[in-house]
């Protein structure tokens, strides 16, 4: 035996007893056997295979093979482990160490510094016993002799290097690990692409495929069992690429929310109910929000409707709502956010991670984190706390609203949704909604008469719909254009009086109608009234060119050459002739009803 595992003998058999002298240990009780030589020839075919095995005269005369020495926990980990995968047999027990007499392997180790055995013990154990010791201390002495002197440095030097464990060894001390160290590996496994199936902690057929295929690309020898050092390897792969984010355990009082935030990317910037803002301390683009408010269900679909309006929540992406919580991603070119909240006890608690686009690998690994650490302490943020005093209709919260690209106005012409708007805000659309969140689609446009027909993605219920005027108007007669003329700011259309100034085009276009009044970029598409609240057709955007027409001049697309346009598209639209004149109140809620803001965004 060499001078350096002698010296870890020595130090293993230090450690042990130590262990021994301070805790109340327990082994692992495998098999007995009448004859010394039949348990020594079982301890070494275990040793083969199987770490800590020891060899005691028991109390009752026979030689017992043990594995230990154990904690009570360690020691029940190993029973179940190793009875699973079938090492040690079924009937194998736990036994304390009351239960031992002399030790007899291995060979010249004593852990539990006990006496010798009395004279007289049966049949001369103790003298088969002395015979073996004398036979281990003459090879030990052999083994010292053969091998040349090692000076003191190169001892030490020796001993630190690090000793790959043994397939058996590695075993014993996967063995140890707890279900959550165990789920620690499947989940690291798992991100690094080897295993596939669920996180039970349970280390089956597939999570010992994955193992292997770990070790195969890491250059080492695939067993299946991961050794101390590989687990370590693989887990710090794992972490890399948290690195220098300074994850670490926040608590905020004024929230009543305590989780892991990368405080080496973020730093705190205020409070601004519902949100304790997080902003970026560096590069990173990151940001963080922690959700606290007092509420109800209704507080809580208001926050969801609420999220979805923000910049910071791009309108692709899943989104999810349930009884007492939500969650939203939203991905855009340039960062991917991700945001969840719950209703438990009349507080709304949760959080939004804002990060960028090109970092999905360090983004998943930091929203698992703060996903399971995530924790509601006592309190909730003070509505009225940290108020900014800045007032700007485009913040919510210190948010900054998700705006279009370019709005217009347009007007329901279907019962189920269709809509009648101009062809300027359908141009180059990533996406065109009706208000702020119904999707809508193109289902065709007239350049030539300046008219796009759209139909919602998901059906709607307008709460009326046009009735094109089938007659011609009088020329001077009263008119009005209902649209949104601030971009939906006022969140309601409004209403703008004029007369219809001649029912042809400049140059005597008959699609067309002129009108005199002062309208302004928002309500082109919007519908043209007379008195009695039918549609005589769509309000146009201004095209001055050259010559530059007075303020007060509009055109309109002619409700004849719409209705035209819809049937060709197997719409039927209301038609009648002029209709009673009513009150500019009454005239306003009609027009209004049928009236949409139109969306077109990036």
């Amino acid at each position: 035996m060499s001078r350096v595992l002698v010296v870890a003998l020595i130090w293993v058999l230090l450690a042990s007893r130590a262990v021994i002298a301070q805790q109340n240990v327990v082994w692992v009780q495998i098999e007995a056997a009448d004859t010394l030589n039949a348990a020594q020839a079982r301890a070494r075919s275990y040793s083969a295979e199987l770490p800590d095995v020891n060899g005691f005269v028991l109390t009752n005369g026979s030689y017992g093979i043990s594995l230990g020495p154990y904690t009570r926990g360690d020691a029940d980990q190993v029973l179940r482990a190793y009875r699973a995968e079938g090492v040690i047999p079924d009937d194998s027990f736990l036994i304390g160490a009351n239960a031992f007499r002399q030790q007899f392997w291995p060979r010249g180790a004593n852990l539990l510094n006990l006496p010798p055995v009395k004279p007289g013990h049966r049949d001369g154990q103790q003298d088969q016993v002395a015979q073996a010791e004398a036979e281990i201390e003459t090879e030990v002495a052999a083994e010292t002799e053969a091998k040349p002197e090692v000076t003191q440095q190169a001892q030490v030097e020796t001993t630190m290097e690090p000793v790959e464990e043994t397939p058996r060894e590695a075993r014993a001390s996967e063995a140890r690990l707890d279900a959550e160290e165990r789920k620690a590996l499947q989940i690291a496994l798992k991100w690094a692409g080897y295993y596939e199936y669920g996180i039970d902690g349970a280390i089956g057929p597939g999570t010992r495929a994955a193992m292997a295929e770990w070790q195969r690309n890491n250059g080492y020898e695939p067993t299946s069992i991961l050794t101390t050092r590989q687990r370590e390897q693989l887990l710090a792969q794992y972490n890399a690429v948290l690195e220098g984010l300074d994850l670490r355990m926040v608590r905020n009082d004024d929230a009543g929310i305590e989780m892991k935030l990368p405080m080496g990317v973020i730093e705190f910037d205020h409070l601004e109910p519902p949100f304790v803002h997080y902003t970026p301390s560096g590069e990173i683009p990151a940001r963080v929000l922690l959700i606290s408010q007092p509420g109800d269900r209704d507080t809580l679909f208001g926050l969801y409707d609420i999220m979805q309006t923000l910049e910071i929540v791009p309108p692709e992406g899943p989104r999810e709502r349930g009884r007492d919580s939500f969650s939203l991603v939203g991905i855009g070119d340039e960062f991917i956010s991700h945001t969840e909240a719950s209703l438990q006890n009349g507080q709304i608690k949760g959080f939004t991670l804002v990060w960028p686009a090109d970092d999905d690998a360090r983004r998943g690994r930091l929203l698992r984190e703060m996903q399971t650490s995530f924790a509601r302490i006592d309190g909730v943020l003070d509505p009225g706390a940290g108020a900014n005093t800045l007032q700007d209709v485009d913040l919510v919260s210190g948010l900054e609203v998700r705006k279009p690209r370019l709005t217009r106005s347009g007007f329901y012409i279907g019962r189920d949704g269709t809509v009648v708007t101009t062809t300027e805000v359908v141009q180059s659309c990533g996406r065109i909604t009706l208000g702020e969140q119904a999707e809508a689609r193109v289902v065709h446009s007239d350049p030539a008469l300046g008219v796009a027909i759209l139909k919602p993605v998901t059906p709607l219920t307008p709460m009326a719909v046009a009735t094109l005027r089938a007659t011609a108007p009088r020329l001077q007669s009263e008119v009005a254009v209902s649209g949104f003329s601030y971009g939906g700011v006022l969140g309601a259309p409004t209403m703008t009086f004029g007369k219809l100034a001649d029912i042809d085009g400049l140059s005597g276009e008959e699609n067309l109608s002129r009108l005199a009044l002062a309208a302004l970029p928002g309500d082109a598409g919007g519908p043209v009234v007379d008195a009695g609240g039918t549609v005589l057709g769509m309000l146009l955007p201004r095209q001055d060119g050259a010559r530059k027409l007075p303020d007060d001049v509009q055109f309109a697309a002619d409700a004849g050459a719409i209705a035209a346009l819809l049937e060709g598209l197997d719409v039927t639209p209301d038609r009648a002739d002029a209709l009673p004149r009513i009150a500019p109140e009454d005239l306003t809620d009609r027009a209004a009803a049928m009236t949409v803001l139109v969306n077109c965004w990036e």
